[in-house]
């Protein structure tokens, strides 16, 4: 009898012990936990030490801190119609940790392929000339256009930076062409074929 009292009273301690390991959690400063009561969305909770309640409760964790995310090269058609790759990086960070779990599947998936046709469609707005030389305004067209779509998902787009814009091979021998040929057609290179010319006179 004594045994089977110490048997189940160790059992019991045991349960105890499994139940106290589900129910808590501690959240580090930058982190918050989106609780869901019986799979509807109860509460944002943290940082600290967070209790829940085995079974009912089930807690996911998002993280606050900005987030780093490089764009890769996309191909651009710019409005003048040359083919060049550009690539980005993008700084964001989770505002609203509800809307960031409830409102979209995958919040960083989102907002990477968001980002990546973002900077396809601004782009291929401007001119080649714009991409080389207003850079810092694009940037910030970017991350306006960012910004605003990724609102709905509770999350700040705080800075776009695109990084290289690549011509193809072609375009660059093109171009070279006619730098050769505008400066073959100038006034001075023409007064300069023309001076030998004068000499044998």
């Amino acid at each position: 009898m004594m045994f089977n009292l110490g048997f189940g009273a160790g059992t019991l301690a045991i349960l105890l012990v499994l139940l106290f390991s589900m129910s808590v959690r501690v959240l580090r400063e930058y982190e918050r936990g989106v609780v869901f009561q019986l799979g509807r969305f109860w509460a944002v909770k943290g940082p600290g030490l967070i209790l829940l309640i085995p079974i009912l409760q089930q807690m996911v964790r998002v993280d606050l801190r900005t987030v780093v995310l490089d764009v890769p090269k996309q191909d651009v058609i710019s409005r003048d119609n040359v083919s060049v790759k550009v690539n980005a990086v993008l700084y964001f960070r989770v505002i609203d940790p509800e809307r960031a779990i409830i409102q979209v599947a995958n919040f960083l998936e989102a907002t990477s392929q968001l980002a990546q046709t973002t900077l396809r469609s601004v782009l291929g707005k401007h001119e080649l000339d714009d991409m080389l030389a207003e850079r810092e305004r694009l940037n910030i067209d970017i991350q306006q256009v960012l910004d605003a779509q990724t609102d709905a998902w509770g999350i700040k787009v705080a800075n776009v930076e695109i990084k290289h814009v690549d011509l193809d091979e072609s375009m660059v021998r093109a171009i070279a062409r006619q730098a050769e040929a505008c400066s073959a057609s100038s006034p001075t290179a023409a007064a300069i074929r023309a001076r030998p010319a004068s000499r044998n006179r």
